[in-house]
């Protein structure tokens, strides 16, 4: 059976300094490879510093168009609202370099706004400029299931060990496969209502037991930098 690649990344880096810590223990204690930093929000700084000691920690930009401090004046631009749009995310893939002194291995967006018809198309710009893919409009698929809220109500099922196997074991096919994941610690900075889940999820990633799961299924783990996978064309 061929290889099947697993790009396993956590959202909203920098978010809060317990959602950092959480997600670098994820990927040193457990299988994150890469994460997306959020460079407008508070812990953006500390976040970039820590992953400089994590060459193997893969790194793109996790754009906010809202909320966290990330948008950094998204309203202030003049002109029409692709205009401003445009503006607002060269500012952040700048801010993106400033801060860690590389470009950017990927990018998404907060809330999937980059999906919205009205962004995607400045979006799908800014990926072909800096030559990295963009979530969702790339031959690697993605892997969403992997939350543990929704309808207002906790589900920590969805994010327990036994979960994510069954969901390695179905859904990881051939070619590359990027499992979004939301592990962190919450603390008094964390403003969201996706707090205690952060917690079972970096427990869930951290288990040895996945491990396991990935050398059964012949699942290897790998970033979006590292560009050595087949590549299908995308469907």
């Amino acid at each position: 059976m061929a290889t099947r690649y697993l790009i396993v990344n956590a959202d909203d880096f920098g978010m809060t300094p317990g959602v950092t810590r959480g997600i670098f223990e994820a990927h040193t204690r457990g299988i994150v490879t890469s994460t997306s930093l959020m460079v407008g929000a508070p812990g953006a700084e500390e976040a970039a510093q820590l992953a400089r000691s994590a060459p193997g920690l893969g790194l793109g930009l996790h754009v906010d168009l809202g909320g966290n401090g990330a948008n950094g004046g998204f309203g202030e631009y003049a002109g029409d609202a692709s205009t401003r749009l445009e503006r607002e995310l060269t500012r952040q893939v700048e801010r993106f370099v400033e801060l860690t002194g590389r470009p950017p291995g990927h990018v998404d967006s907060h809330r999937d706004v980059h999906r919205d018809s009205h962004h995607l198309p400045a979006f799908l710009d800014l990926a072909r400029r800096w030559g990295v893919p963009l979530r969702g409009s790339s031959a690697v698929r993605r892997l969403s299931r992997f939350y543990g809220q929704w309808g207002g109500e906790s589900h920590p099922e969805q994010i327990s060990v036994e979960s994510l196997a069954r969901m390695l074991e179905s859904v990881v096919v051939g070619g590359v496969t990027e499992l979004i994941c939301h592990p962190g610690h919450a603390d008094a900075q964390l403003f969201s209502s996706y707090a205690q889940e952060r917690e079972v999820e970096v427990a869930t990633l951290c288990d040895p037991r996945i491990r396991r799961v990935l050398a059964d299924l012949g699942i290897e783990l790998t970033t979006h930098e590292a560009r050595g996978w087949p590549v299908p064309n995308p469907r």
